[in-house]
Order: structure tokens, then sequence, then C-alpha cells
């Protein structure tokens, strides 16, 4: 009796192990022929709702411990007034604090991120357009690391560059595990992106928008379905998370007094505008000063960041007001609770703190620290507009509401997608008109000042053209070397005339592209040019074979033509 029901037990587990072989097997070979055949589409929204999943608990979970960091570190349980408590606490620690956590960014940047330099929302754009919709993964975990240190410990910037890249860091990783095309590529990346925004900041519909406007650039029918549903499922998580709440509430009644008040609104939209290339310009003059710095006093790239904080630390002292994403600072704008003079000098101590963290290689991201400067600006206009003309004017709230939404749109060059992110934010739709009204002319204002956005300017600092569309930035996706005829091609070009050429100078190097190559066509006159690989010795390299002028336009003209048919698709 004892011997057989021994023996059923040892059989017992057979039959399990078998269904966990099979269903194994199952995985493996759906896994193969994702890879081999890529998803159908009813199988990509099933991947584009895990991916959104995903994304918004990354997008939560990155929230979630900035307020845990921030809370230990500062001593309080309320973040959102973090600002305030940091008033009583003792000056050193206030100094302190950015310093230890810039000395922690710069060793994790130094050690795992190439050029020490975090990744945010411009990299996924070039990822998206360049990349076949990958990031650097390895990076862009280190820089999400970076970016939760410097928001927890004193830094001025924002959580959305971040949340997009570590979810664009998702996406990367999905794509090859499934050895996904650049369509489908980056149809992910915008699935991941929309979930992340949305879990960021409740705010489903501009999560989307976001996503196709900022990240894909482009409003292709076949990438709507998918990356709303990764959209919504961001936002649903965000919700069992932190409930269905709007982020900042309004003061006063906030609607239009007369229609006659629009006036009003566009000179808003154009002081946001400029107000915004002021920002972004301080942003980039600081980095360029930053880099004449560490190369005057040859100090290691490590300690940047370091420096960043013990001048954000010294500001801290006195204005509290530019620790971390701003939210304490902004509800007081939006509500109306700051005068004229404390809003003009928190725009100017925002700017320089935003451009002190980003010029330090410290981490975060912009949208945050423009809805607060926008607020900001928009309640010092409104007061004075309202004082000016009081009996056809609504409440400086308002104002701050509109500057709020047309700085922000300003420096994402998002203006859809911004307009809809305040209002989600505030849960105010009867106020669009005025809003819309500021963000169309401060973009347009902006983007003639700058190349395009903030993000597009990073990148066209970058020798990326990105802001003058695919006709200038795709002519880098091809090198000399994938375009050429090799020198056993039965076409190639004569060996003869190839060594002449080198000989008089007239090469390109493999890794050459084609934005490089196409203008030595029209200067040389010839009608291919002989690709040379460098020689280790200074000699005079060895011929792989030449690019032909036909064969660079072909190269050009097919990928025109695939990006037309991705974005009309």
């Amino acid at each position: 009796m004892g011997e057989s029901e021994g023996q059923g037990e040892s059989a017992g587990p057979g039959p399990l192990r078998q269904r966990l072989s099979e269903l194994r097997e199952g995985a493996e070979t759906l896994l193969r022929v994702l890879r081999q055949r890529g998803p159908s589409q009813v199988q990509f929204w099933f991947i584009a709702l895990a991916l959104g999943v995903a994304a918004g608990y990354a997008a939560c979970l990155f929230r979630l411990g900035i307020d845990l960091l921030q809370g230990a570190l500062y001593g309080t349980d309320d973040t959102r007034m973090i600002h305030s408590f940091a008033a009583g606490l003792p000056w050193w620690w206030v100094l302190l604090l950015p310093i230890l956590g810039g000395l922690a960014v710069g060793l994790i940047l130094d050690r795992f991120a190439p050029g020490a330099r975090v990744r945010a929302v411009a990299d996924v754009i070039h990822g998206a357009a360049l990349n076949r919709g990958r990031v650097e993964q390895r990076a862009g975990l280190a820089s999400a690391v970076a970016s939760l240190i410097t928001l927890s410990s004193g830094g001025s910037t924002g959580r959305e560059g971040p949340v997009v890249h570590l979810a664009a860091v998702i996406s990367s990783w999905v794509s090859e595990r499934i050895n996904a095309n650049g369509v489908t590529g980056r149809d992910l990346m915008g699935c991941a992106v929309a979930a992340a925004v949305s879990a960021s900041f409740n705010a489903p519909i501009a999560g989307a928008l976001f996503a196709l406007e900022v990240v894909l650039r482009h409003f292709a029918v076949h990438a709507f379905a998918p990356i709303v549903i990764a959209s919504v499922a961001g936002t649903v998580v965000s919700r069992s998370f932190f409930g269905d709440v709007a982020e900042f509430t309004l003061g006063g009644d906030g609607v239009l007094s007369f229609y006659v008040e629009l006036p009003a609104f566009l000179l808003l939209g154009l002081t946001c505008g400029l107000v915004a290339v002021v920002m972004m310009r301080a942003v980039f003059w600081a980095d360029g000063l930053g880099d004449s710095v560490m190369a005057a006093t040859r100090l290691p790239r490590w300690l940047r960041p370091a420096m960043a904080g013990a001048l954000l630390g010294g500001m801290a002292i006195f204005y509290p007001h530019i620790i971390g994403v701003g939210y304490e600072t902004t509800s007081a704008a939006l509500t109306g609770e700051l005068v004229f003079r404390e809003a003009v000098v928190f725009v100017i101590l925002k700017v320089a703190a935003v451009a002190i963290t980003m010029a330090g290689r410290m981490g975060g991201g912009m949208f945050s620290p423009s809805l607060m400067v926008g607020a900001l600006t928009g309640l010092a206009f409104g007061v004075v507009a309202t004082g000016i003309f009081p009996e056809v004017s609504g409440t400086p709230t308002l104002y701050a509401l509109a500057g709020m939404g047309a700085l922000a749109a300003a420096v994402l060059g998002a203006p859809i997608s911004t307009t809809l992110i305040v209002f989600e934010l505030t849960g105010d739709w009867q106020t669009g008109l005025a809003v819309m009204v500021a963000v169309s002319l401060s973009t347009a204002i902006s983007s003639r000042l700058v190349d395009g956005s903030f993000f597009l300017t990073q990148l066209e600092r970058r020798g990326i053209h990105m802001a003058a569309g695919p006709q200038a930035y795709l002519l880098s996706v091809h090198s000399a070397a994938a375009v050429m005829r090799g020198v056993d091609s039965p076409r190639a070009a004569p060996r003869e005339t190839c060594e002449e050429m080198m000989a008089a100078g007239i090469v390109l190097a493999p890794d050459t592209t084609l934005e490089t190559a196409l203008p030595m066509f029209e200067t040389s006159g010839h009608s291919f040019i002989p690709v040379v690989a460098p020689a280790g010795d200074g000699g005079a390299g060895e011929l792989m074979g030449a690019l032909f002028h036909l064969d660079a336009l072909r190269a050009y003209n097919r990928a025109l033509a695939e990006t037309a048919a991705e974005e009309h698709s």
C-alpha cells in the first residue's frame, strides 16, 4: 500500500512538468515566428497593451521612487510641499544634498553612459527617426537612475524626460526580442512613450498625441490604434496608484469676461514665446560655459554634476522654490497666491536653476520646469493686464493657466499635445479658447528663433538635422560603405581611375554619410568617388570600392519613399 502510494506521488509531477515544457516550447515557437515574420495586427495590439502596462508601471514606480527618496533626504512625508519644508531645514543640509546627489550622478554616468551624458527625449526622437525605434538600453537605465537621484536631491528639472526615455528602453528591449523592423520598432516606441506620458500626468489623450507629435513626428493612421491602447493602459495603471485626480487646482472662476479680452492672450503668447526662447538659450549657453570650464580646469567629468549641485544648493538656501519639479510653486501661481514681484523673481531663478542643472549634466526633463515658468509668467502678465483693464478682464489665474500651456508648448514644440496636457492636468476645459490663442502664437514665435523646439535644437547642436525634416536627416542614415559598389562587383569602378583619385585625395571613408558625400560629387564633378579604409600605419589605405553618384541618389530617394509611405499609411 505504502509502496503504491509512493509510486503515485513520484508520478504525479510528470504531467505538470510536461505541461510546463509544452508551454515553454509554445512560447519559444511564438517568439521565433514573431522574429521571422513580425507580429500580425492583432498580435501587435496585444503587444502594445502589454507594453503600455509595463511603461505605465515604470512611470509610476519612477514617480514613487522620487517621492520616497526625496522624502527620506529632506525628512518630509509630503513631497508636494517640499519647498515650504526645505525652508525650515539647516542651511548646510540644503547646500549639501545637491552636492552629494551630483557626485552620485557623476559617478553613475561616467561609468555607465558614454559621454557621461543623460539620455532623454531628444535621444528618443533620434532613435525613432534614425535607429529603427531603438535607444541605448544600458545608458538609458543609468540615465533613469541618475535623473531619479537628481530630482530627489535638489535638482531643478522635470520627470517626463527620464520617464519617456525609460519607456523607450523598454520598447527597445521588446523590439530586439522580436527582431522588429524599423516601422514596427517606431510604433512600439510610440506605444511605450504614450503610456509613460499618460501614466506620469494622468493624461491619456495628451499621452497618445505626444507620442505622435513629438516622438514619431507624424500622425500615421496605422499607429493610432495601438498607441491609444497603450496610452489607456498606462492611464489605468496610473489611476490604480494615484487615483483619478487633477494635478493642479485653479483659483477664481477661470472664465473669460468678454471676447474683447482675447487680444491680451495673443500678447501673452508672444511674451511666453520669448521667455521660452530665453529659457532654452540659457540652457545651451550654460552648457557651453560648462564645457569651457571643464576644459580649462581639466577636472574629471564626474565632478561636473557635483559642481552644479553646489550652485543649486547655494540658491536653494535662500529660494527653496527651485528644488525639484516645482509643483508647489506652480500650484501657488495657478491659485493666485503669489504677487507680481514674487512671480517675476521666481521666473528668473527657475530659469537659472534649470540651466545650471541641465548644464551640469544632472538629468531630468524640461516639461515640468516649463510649466512652472509658464504659470509664473502668465500670472505676472495677468496681474498687469487685469490691473490696466479691470472692467473687461477675467482673473490673473486664467492668464497663469494660458501661460503654462503657451510656454510649455514652445519649449516642447508640441502645441496640440501640450494644450491637452494642460487641460487634463487642471481638469478645466472651459478656458480652451484662451489657452489655444496663447499656445498658437508662442509656438509660432519660438519655432523661428530656435530649431523647432528644445529637443530638436539639442539634436541640431549634435549635428543631427531633425528640424529640417526627413529630406535633411535621412542623408545621415546611409554610409558610403553601405551603398558603394565593392571592388569585386561586376559594375565596379575602374581601379586605375580610383587609384588616380586616391593620389589626388578625392576619397571617402567607409563611415562617411551621404550628407557629406553628395556635396563632394558636386564639387569634384566625378560620377563616383573611391571608398578607402584608413591604414593603421598612416599609409594610403585600402580600396574597398566606390560610391557612385547615381547609387547615392537612389538610396536617398528610396529612404524618402519609405518614410512617406510610413507617414501616410
